[in-house]
């Protein structure tokens, strides 16, 4: 049960009527107008935009169109008030009968109770990790990991239908220094001193176990062997094992993907995919040999005044022409990038979604016009930045490892406080805002820790029905008995309070799969829990708040069913988040 959805779908039919008696022109769309909470509570239980929206077009005062789409919806018995409030703003009380409507459905859905009709926009394709593997997954790409995996979970509730994909970087001249910093490491398990690892090369002792096993399948005979014959071997075997242990990092972190697409495979599959995307956009007159002006700013030195193959990416929204060969004739990095998206819509993806370190947000552009080009403006790409993450311990900032030998590694952090509080506090900020992830206050027992109070507001639910259990032996709180017995009831002020909250789920998963913003989620069930605290607490002094009359079990089965209510939301909620809703706390 969607409250929003059904009163904008009755304002829609009041805008209707209103268009049809001649106050509001024939061509003006009703589905405009949104139904939303009410800045401030006191105001209502609903608000509508309708008037200020349509008043221009219908050539009246916003005040004046509100009193007539007020008059039209105070004819609605569901509807106790609608009142006129700053330049056009409808506040609508509902009867608080309602509410039980809203309390029915969450306990007959359960865990269903929000999710989306199946979507009809086609696929989508959601990119996200794709970190270069060269080693260890470290902070910074956790936090893009447990977005990628939220968001898909967000718009897999929403109504969609959603595809992981890991892209594997492994055609460019960083696996060739892994590679090399592998064989370093093979020759060391061949009881060779091979001193301090120089510059350039991988310092981490992850490479360790790559050398060790290189040494075994090989022994020495690969020492004499020329680079170009040893080095692609190598470098094999190093991204196995490389992705081999970002696979487990991510899977400590329930972490998983349908697709691990190889960049080598565009150019080096049974067809070159990277030359053909350039053939393509070649016929369309999309490319052309010419000339780029210098960059702005200050001169690099590597630039060069020369003719290059140009992707006519101003031509869709980019702020300069792109080169798609590199002075030796090898694709750079965007021609490659450009085949890969191709690839995705060609695959069946109209709507993709890249998550991005911030480091990317120069890239956007481009990737948007390359993206538009390929597929004749019928494919959609949003990037999602990630920023940085400050890892810090007790405000102090923490910056070395052991393990990789320059950063703290994702999976030192996992293991130290656990997969439920990286992933709640990975998403409790915006991606696109910069995140101090504090190992010390993460594992801290208090309200000032966001994912215990949340998991302790499902645990505190969780422990209702086990006194009722106790209070009255045998009998039955199924959530089927727990319907049967509402009827009529009489909430308090403060339950409404909490119903309210309940009743904004369906429409905030709406919203955050719509903007691709799992962090809504996150806020939302933060503040479900900090008004079931709140209800908690009241309770001490009002026996009538109270879940549990020990001397009736009748009407305990009637009110626990706010109970059951606000721990399926937040366990739907913190579900799409992949952290887990206990039922104790320890």
């Amino acid at each position: 049960m969607n409250l929003f959805a059904i009163f904008e779908e009755r304002v829609g039919q009041a805008l209707h009527r209103l268009r049809a008696n001649g106050s509001l022109p024939q061509e003006i769309d009703v589905a405009r107008a949104v139904v939303e909470p009410p800045r401030d509570p006191s105001h209502g239980d609903l608000a509508t935009n309708a008037a200020m929206v349509f008043a221009k077009e219908a050539k009246t005062n916003p005040r004046a169109l509100a009193e007539l789409i007020a008059a039209d919806l105070r004819e609605d018995p569901r509807i106790a008030s609608a009142e006129i409030a700053g330049p056009g703003f409808i506040n609508l009380r509902l009867d608080p009968a309602i509410y039980e409507e809203v309390l029915r459905s969450v306990v007959t859905l359960g865990l269903d109770y929000g999710r989306g009709p199946r979507a009809t926009t086609g696929k989508v394709n959601v990119e996200y990790v794709s970190a270069n593997p060269t080693g260890p997954m470290h902070v910074g790409h956790g936090r893009g990991a447990v977005f990628g995996d939220a968001l898909c979970d967000l718009l897999a509730f929403a109504g969609h239908d959603v595809t992981r994909e890991y892209y594997i970087n492994d055609a460019g001249a960083q696996v060739d220094v892994l590679a090399r910093s592998a064989y370093l490491r093979y020759r060391e398990a061949l009881g060779e001193d091979i001193g301090a690892i120089p510059d350039g090369l991988y310092p981490g002792d992850y490479l360790v176990g790559v050398g060790r096993s290189l040494a075994d399948i090989h022994g020495p005979g690969l020492l004499d062997r020329p680079e170009e014959n040893w080095l692609p071997l190598v470098r094999d075997a190093a991204i196995e094992a490389m992705m081999e242990m970002i696979r487990d990092d991510l899977a400590a972190l329930a972490i998983s993907h349908d697709v691990f697409f190889s960049e080598r495979s565009l150019s080096q599959g049974e067809t070159d995919e990277i030359a053909a995307t350039i053939a393509d956009l070649r016929a369309r007159d999309l490319i052309y040999d010419g000339r780029l002006p210098p960059p702005k700013g200050a001169p690099i030195e590597d630039w060069e005044d020369r003719e290059q193959t140009l992707f006519r990416a101003m031509q869709f929204g980019d702020d300069v022409d792109r080169p798609l060969l590199k002075s030796d004739g090898a694709y750079t990095y965007f021609a490659a990038d450009i085949a890969y998206h191709r690839s995705k819509f060609e695959r069946g993806f109209p709507v993709m979604i890249d998550v991005w370190g911030a480091d990317h947000g120069g890239y956007v552009k481009r990737m948007k016009a390359a993206v538009a080009a390929v597929t004749g403006g019928a494919g959609e790409l949003d990037v999602k930045l990630c920023q940085m993450v400050k890892l810090m311990r007790a405000g102090e900032q923490v910056k070395m490892s052991k393990r990789s030998g320059e950063f703290v590694t994702l999976r030192e952090v996992v293991d130290e406080v656990g997969r439920d509080a990286v992933r709640f506090m990975m998403l409790f900020r915006k991606n696109d805002a910069p995140l101090d992830f504090d190992l010390a206050k993460v594992v801290e027992q208090s309200k000032d820790n966001p994912v215990f109070y949340v998991q302790y507001a499902h645990a505190r639910c969780a422990s209702v029905f086990r006194q009722a259990g106790e209070a009255f032996p045998g009998a039955d709180f199924s959530p089927a008995a727990l319907v049967s017995a509402m009827g009529e009831q009489i909430f308090d002020e403060a339950e409404i309070e909490l119903l309210r909250k309940i009743a904004q789920y369906p429409r905030i998963v709406e919203a955050a799969a719509k903007a691709h913003e799992p962090h809504r989620i996150a806020f939302y069930v933060h503040e479900l829990a900090s008004q079931l605290h709140q209800f908690w607490s009241k309770g001490k002094d009002l026996p009538q708040l109270r879940f549990i009359n020990q001397t009736d079990e009748k009407s305990t089965r009637a009110r626990l069913g706010l109970a059951c209510a606000v721990r399926c939301v937040i366990a739907s909620g913190l579900a799409i988040l992949g952290v887990t809703a206990p039922d104790e706390m320890r």
